[in-house]
């Protein structure tokens, strides 16, 4: 009898145990990762983080959502790749990294001096969201909000005004996107492709004379301090989408998935709001600290303008696929025809 006790408690002693486990492996929180290049401290960066509370909060803390910030976890094609193989579960990204998943997205910013007001911006991205969330959806991918941060502009070493005067520079263009730099070379510019992370070292090296960049991400990377003149002049708009894993996404119950969309569409409406507001304050706050502002004249937007449409033709079916080329070119003319812009 004192034998079965004995080698009875051990037995109890571990069930007990294994189901304490087991009792916290299920209500413990899973841990979702979250990847961007924004910056560490700006208000993207911030946002991002108070949705993140926003989730754990309406979840009853069943998501808890990890920000990796500042291109922490690589440039924007690694982070593609690393929710391809469930490391990494959701990415806020440009067009450039969105193009990785679905190439339709390069419609909404790759086409330069395409859009000449965010007007136009916000038509055609509500009418081509539908269709390439579609496309995503079947890649594996959900979308939560789409955003855009104002205009990319021209930083350089060197004051420049015509297109000539760039093409006498090194030009930074994304790594992973051979397409653009072919593209940029097609038009006589010298580009190279090189990481988001490969900026400033590049301009400090001179490995690159000029990046296009939107002039937040400008400010919060002090690219200014290495390029001090920035042309004025609307390229194109930067793009981008908050993205999680469709197998990921689909693992929450369904009413708490509505909970944290509404928070993401508020934070999607923030970054928006704020990214296209700071850009006309980045610009101001960097021309205190010496940045200086080259002013384009109607005749010079239209040179570049001329150029630009010169290699639209290569553009497109290249680096935008030829429908959805073909569709953005028709909203925008649709846009302009309804006295929207």
């Amino acid at each position: 009898m004192i034998k079965s006790r004995v080698s009875t408690f051990p037995r109890r002693a571990f069930v007990a145990l294994v189901a304490a486990a087991l009792a916290v492996t299920v209500v413990a929180a899973p841990k979702l990762k979250l990847g961007t290049l924004a910056p560490v401290g700006t208000s993207y960066h911030k946002t991002l983080m108070t949705m993140a509370e926003t989730w754990r909060k309406e979840s009853g803390g069943a998501v808890d959502l990890n920000i990796f910030a500042g291109g922490k976890l690589g440039g924007e094609a690694e982070m593609v790749g690393l929710m391809q193989v469930n490391s990494l579960q959701a990415t806020m990204l440009t067009a450039v990294g969105l193009a990785e998943i679905e190439p339709g997205v390069t419609g909404l910013q790759n086409i330069p001096m395409g859009f000449h007001t965010l007007a136009e911006v916000d038509y055609v991205g509500e009418r081509l969201h539908p269709l390439l969330q579609e496309r995503m959806a079947k890649k594996g991918f959900v979308v939560l909000f789409w955003v855009d941060s104002g205009w990319v502009r021209f930083f350089t070493k060197e004051p420049i005004v015509h297109p000539a005067d760039l093409r006498k520079l090194k030009l930074f263009s994304w790594s992973g996107n051979p397409a653009q730099v072919e593209l940029y070379q097609s038009a006589g510019f010298d580009a190279k492709a090189l990481e988001t992370a490969d900026i400033v070292p590049g301009l400090g090296t001179g490995l690159i004379d000029a990046v296009p960049l939107p002039p937040f991400y400008a400010m919060a990377a002090q690219v200014d301090s290495r390029a001090p003149y920035m042309l004025d002049l609307n390229w194109a708009p930067l793009v981008g989408a908050l993205v999680v894993r469709k197998e990921t996404w689909e693992k929450i119950p369904e009413a708490t998935r509505v909970k944290l969309l509404e928070a993401a569409a508020k934070a999607g409406a923030e970054i928006k709001a704020t990214g296209r507001r700071e850009m006309a304050e980045s610009v101001a706050a960097m021309e205190k600290r010496g940045l200086k502002v080259q002013a384009v004249s109607p005749e010079i937007e239209a040179e570049w303008r001329a150029i630009s449409e010169k290699v639209y033709p290569n553009i497109r079916g290249k680096l935008v696929p030829a429908d959805i080329f073909d569709e953005t070119m028709r909203l925008l003319a649709e846009c302009r025809a309804l006295g929207k812009s």
